[in-house]
């Protein structure tokens, strides 16, 4: 689904963290959101998902302004997984997966076929079936990223926003997490630190620097050796592998 931010911003306890924040997405694209720390990604990410109280914004999902969707309608259009994501109760896999229906049913909806089919959908897309019935509590952090991510994805929604999934997780889960959400069918917005991930699997990427874009759209176009030094204080040298991706070596 197509995502417009106009000019939004964030202040809290008096102090502006975001100002006129704006950029389009298209539908179906990957978008990487960078920055340094404190640069406002995680807040952008928040605002977005209605989690975090804006001054104002302009969101607008599929040509509609979020602000005339009600919290159900805007829950089946957009889904938000935190950075971290923590749970004392001993539940398995699969039943924290189908909270994620709970935007499409009320107390009185029986479970149905479809309902059955979007948990099954999400499982497979995460690579989760063999881990099914296991409890949150013996899931590894890549496992238990990739478990809320097919919670989110159960709401069948057009629009994924995600804090930093890939934080603190070894390489090899770091790889293997973007590359199952750079193939997810629908609109991603991914805020990420390594530039190399973001370049490879992203469409889009939007910089901020103290709460403001400084640049936005294709990578190659964006992540240049004179941005990179001005945004995060690093030299840089940017090339292309055999493979066409792009590649940043840091002096």
């Amino acid at each position: 689904m197509h995502v417009v931010v106009d000019k939004l911003s964030v202040t809290l306890q008096a102090r502006r963290i975001l100002s006129d924040i704006s950029f389009a997405v298209q539908q179906s694209q990957t978008v990487g959101l960078l920055g340094p720390n404190g640069s406002g990604k995680s807040t952008l990410i928040r605002a977005m998902a209605g989690i975090q109280s804006c001054v104002y914004s302009g969101l607008k999902v599929g040509g509609k302004p979020a602000s005339d969707l009600s919290q159900r309608q805007l829950s089946r259009t957009l889904a938000f997984v935190p950075q971290h994501a923590e749970s004392e109760a001993q539940m398995s896999v699969i039943d924290i997966v189908r909270l994620g229906r709970t935007p499409h049913r009320n107390a009185f909806t029986p479970w149905c076929q479809a309902d059955e089919k979007a948990v099954q959908q999400a499982l497979s897309l995460m690579k989760l079936n063999a881990l099914a019935h296991r409890t949150w509590q013996r899931l590894s952090g890549g496992e238990r990223q990739r478990c809320q991510i097919a919670r989110a994805l159960t709401q069948q929604p057009d629009i994924l926003l995600l804090d930093e999934p890939i934080n603190h997780l070894d390489i090899q889960f770091q790889l293997e997490l973007m590359r199952l959400i750079s193939d997810l069918p629908i609109t991603v917005i991914v805020a990420l630190h390594d530039l190399n991930l973001a370049a490879k699997y992203c469409q889009h990427l939007v910089v901020l620097q103290e709460g403001q874009v400084v640049a936005s759209g294709e990578p190659a176009a964006v992540l240049t050796p004179e941005l990179i030094q001005s945004t995060w204080q690093v030299n840089a040298t940017i090339y292309r592998t055999d493979q066409g991706n792009l590649n940043i070596q840091y002096a």
